[in-house]
């Protein structure tokens, strides 16, 4: 009788095991920006290196792959010099931004915020002082001639003192199949690497996110790149003209970690997994 009664309250109680609800109008877009972009930083950052290498304040930017243009949008709001150009296929990610990032500028900072829905290598902007690509996303161009082009693109489109900014990840953890989990409190972000060939450095990663008390939801953003290494891009980078190739790393804290500033160096101890930057000069 015991180990029936028992069996029966085990169901009972399992019946009764609240279910993880699906979720209810989940904002990709912004759970994104909430876990891998820091406008703030990056404008400091450009702001900073800018500095350094010309001497001078940069005022103009354009913003390649600029998905929702939080960036490009955070440029314009620093002050009535500065002027910002987003581009990007993408009508989607492009239409978000317009009304959540846009929208909340003064109007007289909206007009000087200018959205392109082109393709990078064919978008006609102004001259800038600073172009960029982030968050990896030239990645996609997967042959070297491709790249090459694009490198091509992004030097053209700066003034004759301008500096391309791009950044790259890499080390043993990010050519493994793996997931590395962050939690932010009220919900979790998932970097996944899905698929690496170490032949050809062809890889497939993919971003998932999970809020309390819902199901996780899987492949909100995915992946298909190239995993191009430091000494390649500055070859590469060279061969499109520019006249200096500045790489970056990142610095420590007392416990090991990176403490978010980045330094100029021509040599780097490999970690298990890192970001960095290089700044192409024109």
């Amino acid at each position: 009788m015991l180990m029936k009664t028992d069996k029966k309250n085990k169901d009972k109680n399992k019946s009764k095991k609240k279910k993880k609800a699906p979720p209810v109008d989940f904002d990709k877009y912004l759970y994104y920006e909430k876990s891998v972009q820091n406008p703030q930083n990056e404008l400091d950052f450009f702001n900073e290196k800018f500095s350094e290498i010309k001497g001078r304040k940069p005022l103009t930017l354009r913003e390649d792959f600029c998905g929702t243009g939080a960036i490009t949008c955070a440029w314009a709001a620093q002050g009535s010099e500065h002027f910002s150009y987003g581009v990007d296929l993408d009508p989607e990610p492009v239409d978000y931004g317009r009304k959540h990032h846009l929208a909340k500028l003064k109007p007289e900072d909206q007009k000087r915020v200018n959205y392109l829905l082109e393709n990078v290598l064919t978008a006609q902007t102004p001259k800038v002082d600073i172009a960029f690509a982030f968050n990896f996303s030239y990645f996609i161009f997967k042959k070297r001639s491709e790249l090459l082009d694009y490198f091509k693109k992004a030097k053209d489109a700066l003034n004759d003192d301008g500096v391309f900014f791009i950044d790259l990840f890499g080390g043993p953890d990010s050519q493994t199949v793996m997931v590395d989990e962050i939690d932010h409190g009220d919900f979790k972000y998932y970097w996944e690497c899905q698929q690496f060939n170490p032949l050809n450095n062809h890889c497939r990663f993919a971003i998932h996110f999970k809020r309390k008390g819902e199901k996780k939801v899987k492949n909100a953003f995915v992946y298909e790149w190239r995993m191009w290494v430091m000494s390649e891009l500055k070859d590469i980078l060279t061969e499109a003209g520019f006249s200096q190739c500045i790489s970056y790393w990142e610095g420590e804290d007392e416990d090991g970690d990176g403490d978010g500033n980045f330094f100029v160096t021509e040599d780097a101890e490999n970690c298990d997994a890192w970001v960095t930057y290089i700044a192409a000069v024109k």
